[in-house]
């Protein structure tokens, strides 16, 4: 089953580095990560996507409230909450090309972010089966590169019910 868990941190130094080893020692794979500064200064939240069963990301839920610089974690899979995604993309484009891909960024409510006479950079914003379709039309163009961020999420209207460490 998919989980996407949300934590909050000490901002400081090899916080990251902990929480991630700690999963990969209990054998769970990161699909996706993301990590920033909240609304308060000194406290970060990682967003992370996993795949597990219920029992077991129960026990990594309780292993992380002991991490000290652990301040909250959250299943936030069972919740009513957004979740997107941030790409960019480079395609190679020719002036007729250029409509083409312009008109499909549009549809897809992207923007062009870079020009050059034969590339077109491509900022995509949504869900991950919007991101893997745009990039599933994009192919035909030629990508250049592509770059994507990890998951963030938060969830609908008031907050979860709180587990704090």
């Amino acid at each position: 089953m998919r989980h996407v868990l949300s934590a909050l941190v000490q901002n400081q130094p090899g916080v990251l580095a902990h929480i991630s080893g700690m999963l990969a020692s209990r054998g769970f794979n990161i699909d996706s990560l993301a990590v920033g500064e909240t609304e308060v200064q000194d406290l970060s939240r990682i967003t992370f996507v996993v795949h597990g069963d219920d029992a077991e990301l129960d026990q990594v839920r309780k292993q992380l409230h002991k991490v000290v610089t652990v301040v909250k974690v959250m299943d936030i899979s069972s919740e009513n909450f957004v979740e997107r995604d941030l790409m960019l993309i480079k395609v190679y484009t020719n002036p007729t090309q250029r409509v083409e891909v312009s008109l499909l960024v549009e549809m897809f409510r992207g923007r062009v972010v870079d020009v050059t006479t034969d590339t077109l950079m491509v900022e995509v914003s949504g869900q991950e089966g919007k991101i893997e379709a745009f990039i599933d039309l994009m192919r035909p163009y030629g990508i250049i590169e592509l770059a994507r961020t990890g998951r963030i999420a938060l969830v609908r209207g008031a907050p979860p019910k709180e587990e704090t460490a």
